[in-house]
């Protein structure tokens, strides 16, 4: 059975190249690289396996993106999150950036709806 071997070691090898340029276009340049994470929904995960590979694979694929990748599922959805610290430049940029974010959401909410 060797060849079931090599043709899941392939398979997985897709799996993390596939997350890997996901988990890449995913990010802000401004960030330089930190920030990162990827949700996966229930139709993204059922289309790439099992769970447990999918997980593995998502944690090669941020390795190799120098990330500290760790993944929570909830509500069926797979998060995939760059945990390393953050320098303080880009924490505070991220968190003006939020910031900014919900002052948009407010006001739109606030906004007469005609």
């Amino acid at each position: 059975m060797p060849g079931n071997d090599e043709l899941a070691r392939r398979r997985y090898e897709k799996l993390v190249e596939r997350l890997e340029s996901l988990m890449r276009a995913a990010l802000k340049p401004e960030y330089e690289g930190y920030c990162g994470q990827l949700i996966l929904g229930v139709d993204d995960l059922a289309e790439m396996g099992e769970l447990k590979d999918v997980r593995r694979a998502a944690r090669e694929a941020g390795r190799r993106l120098g990330w500290r990748a760790t993944t929570r599922l909830v509500g069926g959805r797979l998060f995939v999150l760059d945990e390393r610290e953050v320098p303080e430049e880009i924490e505070r940029l991220a968190g003006d950036a939020a910031a900014a974010a919900i002052d948009r959401a407010r006001q739109e909410n606030h906004r007469p709806h005609g």
